[in-house]
């Protein structure tokens, strides 16, 4: 028999979360610095609240139950909502206060840190919680509105949302200087095929784009090899593993120092833009307001920031 929800806990729902974003019970402990019995503690007595279970293992993977869906869907409107009364109360008292939930794709943590040092100056009292994830991630997150805004390249159109492009995301292939792919004035995207391609696991945004770029392009890429970041991706560049297909953001500074080279492909830079996104009719934070506010009135100078590859935020101060 189910029991009250009203008996549920803030702290409950918290480590429910945690749960669900990483798929794992042993993630989720070291993110909430818990014990794994803690957590399934917690989540066994969340299900005893519900009268149903939560989550269920199919071979090693954990996935959601329809009413983990549900309760993930509330949790989000739950903490929103309290997120929101400490916005305005802070509001009440003169300054903008609270925490920003900003969730962005991986290749954005370049220059989202300096982003949000920008606006911390003109709001000094704000916080930040920030997500990593895939686009894969991004858009299951976006399904449940799951954070204040999202910060991504691709946007899903199968979802409504509001999305507002800022920034130029110029994808370029990169090899180490003492490639053969180097040693040519001009280049053809077809031409990289004869090499090993170093690329991102299923569910990232850039991999996606990429392979459906080399699609329209007729560019075929007879060996490739998985990694799991892009990080991984510049390391096995470096160690002379392949090329890659990589944000110009993710490698300015190993251009920078000349550890890696620019290939010149004709059909390159690949073209995409940074878009921070929410849900259509999401009502938005005080604080994600702002931000969201601060990124379309400083446009320009996050633009010139970024072309400059700047080490610090000081272009928009």
């Amino acid at each position: 028999m189910r029991k009250s929800l009203m008996r549920m806990t803030l702290r409950q729902m918290q480590v429910f979360r945690a749960v669900c974003d990483s798929r794992s019970y042993s993630r989720a402990a070291e993110e909430m610095s818990l014990t794994q019995p803690a957590v399934s503690l917690q989540i066994r007595q969340l299900e005893e609240l519900v009268g149903q279970p939560l989550f269920e293992y199919v071979g090693k993977k954990l996935y959601l139950t329809d009413a983990a869906e549900a309760l993930l869907k509330a949790s989000a409107d739950i903490f929103g909502r309290l997120e929101s009364l400490d916005m305005q109360l802070s509001d009440l008292q003169g300054s903008l206060q609270g925490q920003l939930n900003l969730a962005i794709e991986s290749s954005a943590k370049y220059f989202v840190p300096h982003l949000f040092a920008a606006f911390r100056q003109q709001h000094p009292e704000v916080s930040l919680q920030l997500t990593v994830v895939n686009h894969a991630q991004a858009v299951r997150r976006l399904s449940v509105n799951r954070d204040d805004l999202l910060i991504m390249s691709q946007v899903p159109s199968e979802l409504s949302l509001e999305f507002f492009p800022f920034l130029t995301n110029p994808i370029v292939a990169v090899a180490p200087p003492e490639h053969p792919l180097c040693q040519r004035d001009t280049l053809r995207l077809a031409d990289l095929g004869a090499y090993p391609l170093l690329i991102r696991e299923t569910g990232s945004g850039t991999r996606k784009a990429c392979e459906e770029y080399a699609h329209q392009k007729r560019a075929h890429f007879a060996q490739t090899m998985e990694v799991g970041s892009s990080e991984a991706q510049v390391e096995g560049v470096l160690a002379g593993l392949g090329v890659a297909l990589l944000p110009r953001h993710a490698v300015r500074q190993e251009l920078a120092l000349g550890v890696l080279r620019e290939l010149p492909v004709e059909e390159l830079p690949l073209q995409r833009s940074w878009c921070v996104v929410y849900g259509r009719g999401k009502r938005l934070s005080p604080v994600a307001a702002a931000f969201h506010s601060f990124i379309r009135e400083e446009r320009s100078a996050i633009n010139a920031l970024a072309a400059r590859f700047a080490g610090s935020a000081s272009a928009l101060q």
